[in-house]
């Protein structure tokens, strides 16, 4: 009986003949990892030598049938992002844009958070952590609550106003 060369040396054959079911085994793999995007999950097929057709297919095949939902993701990705990490509409924005989430979607998503909420969100984690420096000085405290407000991307704007709330506050008592 004649074997193949690879069935001699042992080695059992892990990619499958067809490039369009290798490409899906790739995608579920890629999406049992953690959720992506359509671009990224197309990224992620190239990078592993999928010719781009064939990841097109595949992408479009599971968003029929609802592997692969941008609009839900993207809006997920939002409420988290604002609500557990306190992020501001702007940095939440520029991070779906690095995901590759196309305009449209983004725009819907980021409608869940008011400008109130964007100020009540700021506030909160303004009062946390300027009650965290409390008996440092009045400037490092305000350079630090407004550089920390600044990294989850609120304005300086925003920043200053809340930090003079809050050094009124201090000097009202309450």
């Amino acid at each position: 009986m004649r074997m193949s060369p690879r069935a001699r040396s042992g080695s059992a054959t892990t990619t499958p003949a067809d490039p369009a079911e290798h490409a899906r085994e790739i995608a579920l793999r890629l999406l049992t990892h953690s959720a992506r995007s359509s671009a990224q999950l197309r990224e992620g097929l190239v990078s592993r030598d999928v010719d781009p057709e064939v990841a097109d297919e595949v992408i479009a095949r599971y968003r029929e049938v609802g592997l692969l939902d941008d609009a839900a993701l993207s809006a997920s990705i939002v409420r988290t992002r604002h609500r557990e990490r306190g992020r501001s509409r702007r940095a939440i924005e520029q991070e779906l844009r690095r995901k590759g989430f196309e305009a449209g979607h983004i725009e819907d998503a980021l409608d869940q958070i008011s400008s109130d909420d964007e100020r009540d969100a700021a506030r909160i984690l303004a009062a946390k952590r300027w009650e965290s420096l409390e008996g440092l000085e009045d400037q490092v405290k305000v350079r630090r609550v407004v550089g920390m407000l600044g990294r989850r991307g609120y304005g300086p704007s925003l920043a200053y106003g809340l930090v003079q709330e809050l050094q009124r506050a201090d000097r009202s008592g309450t």
